[in-house]
């Protein structure tokens, strides 16, 4: 993750230029404690909330002034500013800040948008999904997926990508070689499965039956000729 900097006219923005104006901009955090900052928020607010104080509700939301004081208590250093920068300038909107429901920018609730293990009811708005959809995995699981399909595994469930570049990325964090998976997501929702968008570029459904995929180079990583 780059530095996030602060634009008087424009906001916390990622980097140390405004990318509206072109102001170069004092920097607020720098990029290692903005990554430290947004990895605890992800374990925090998807896996871990009673384990540092926090309390969930039925839809997954928690006051935002009881993270910042969780963030701030164990991290000397952050500010609530740094807070609001990260859940701001999230690159995949793993965020989703109401402070409608405080005063201002500030209070209000903050919640995971998406990839809890923890039991949650996420209730959001249907909006349109692409009829093709992505996801990158790692070479060892494809005999498992051939079979079984993709199942939420350690998560409540499965999550697909909008963009073959982005599925990469994802499956890029568990192997050098990452396998790309196609998605026939209009036929999945043609046979009556729901699938929901999270966040920019994330979708996420109950589990995907092998029959709605796709394996472009499944040759190469079986060994066989093409």
């Amino acid at each position: 993750m780059s530095d996030i900097g602060v634009c008087d006219r424009h906001g916390y923005v990622s980097g140390t230029t405004c990318p509206d104006c072109g102001e170069a901009l004092d920097v607020l955090l720098e990029s290692g404690r903005r990554t430290q900052l947004s990895k605890f928020l992800s374990g925090a607010l998807r896996h871990f909330p009673a384990d540092v104080g926090l309390e969930l509700d039925t839809h997954g939301w928690t006051a935002f002034d009881s993270v910042i004081d969780v963030v701030t208590d164990r991290y000397g250093w952050a500010v609530s500013e740094h807070v609001e920068a990260v859940v701001l300038t999230d690159p995949k909107g793993r965020f989703e800040w109401d402070y409608t429901a405080g005063v201002g920018r500030s209070g209000g609730r903050i919640r995971a948008a998406y990839g809890h293990s923890v039991d949650v009811d996420l209730d959001h708005e249907e909006t349109p999904v692409p009829d093709t959809l992505y996801h990158g995995t790692a070479p060892r699981h494809v005999d498992s997926i051939l079979t079984e399909g993709l199942k939420p595994m350690n998560r409540q469930k499965v999550h697909l990508s909008g963009t073959r570049a982005a599925a990469l990325s994802v499956g890029g964090r568990h192997t050098d070689d990452p396998v790309l998976l196609v998605v026939d997501a209009e036929r999945l929702q043609a046979d009556g499965q729901r699938i929901v968008k999270r966040g920019k570029d994330v979708y996420t459904t109950d589990r995907v039956a092998s029959e709605y995929l796709e394996f472009p180079g499944l040759e190469d990583v079986s060994g066989n000729e093409s």
